[in-house]
This record gives C-alpha cells, structure tokens and sequence, in this order.
C-alpha cells in the first residue's frame, strides 16, 4: 500500500506562484512514474503532469506547458508541482498518484486507469 500526502496548495492572484509537494511512503519510490492530476468544480478530472519513474522525462498537458515544472527528490521520496504564472482556469483541487506498475515512462503515464494511489487532493484557487 501507498500513501500520498499533498501539501502547498491554496489562494493566489493571477499570475502568482505556488509549489505543491507528495509526500509518499509505503512503497519504493524511486521506481515508480508519479503525476499531478486536477479536477474543477462540474468538470472531470484530467492529466496535468507526470515524470517517470527515473526523473529524466516528464510530460505536460498543453495548458500548463512552460508554466508548471515537475520534479522529483528520491532522497525524499518526494514530488514537486511548481506552478508559475498561474491563471484563473487553473482554478481547482490538485491530486498527487502513484503509478500501478514499476519502470514506466511514455504513453503510460497520461490516463488516470494508469494510476494505483491518489492522495486526498488539495485545493488550489487563482484569483483573477
């Protein structure tokens, strides 16, 4: 079993920052793809940002690329979400997961079916 603590999110302006951390536990880390899903108020929940299992890809949804940075720190057994230049429509509540199968990257790690763990979500509001 895994378990995936969110922490960072909250109310900033349009334009601001905010850096979400995942803290995981349970499971070894290091070989496990992790992603950043979101889902607004009357909206389904869609695909934000991923990173395999190594670190050395990620993959981005177009609405947040060059904006949002994955990342992550074994050591820690963390993930990071540093979101820049937020905008109004980013509005909504952020969840960490943890992939299901060990050493994916690619294709793989864009549908939430991918996921096994979810984190209990924390909510990020921008103000326009």
């Amino acid at each position: 079993q895994v378990q995936l603590v969110e922490s960072g999110g909250g109310l900033v302006q349009a334009g601001g920052s905010l850096r979400l951390s995942c803290a995981a536990s349970g499971r070894t880390f290091r070989t496990y793809a992790m992603g950043w899903f979101r889902q607004a108020p009357g909206k389904e929940r869609e695909f934000v940002t991923a990173i395999d299992w190594s670190g050395g890809s990620t993959y981005n949804t177009d609405s947040v690329k060059g904006r949002f940075t994955i990342s992550r720190d074994n050591g820690k057994n963390t993930v990071y979400l540093q979101m820049n230049s937020l905008k109004p429509e980013d509005t909504a509540v952020y969840y960490c997961a943890a992939h299901r199968s060990p050493y994916n990257s690619g294709i793989y790690l864009y549908t939430a079916e991918s996921y096994a763990f979810w984190g209990q979500g924390t909510q990020v509001t921008v103000s326009s």
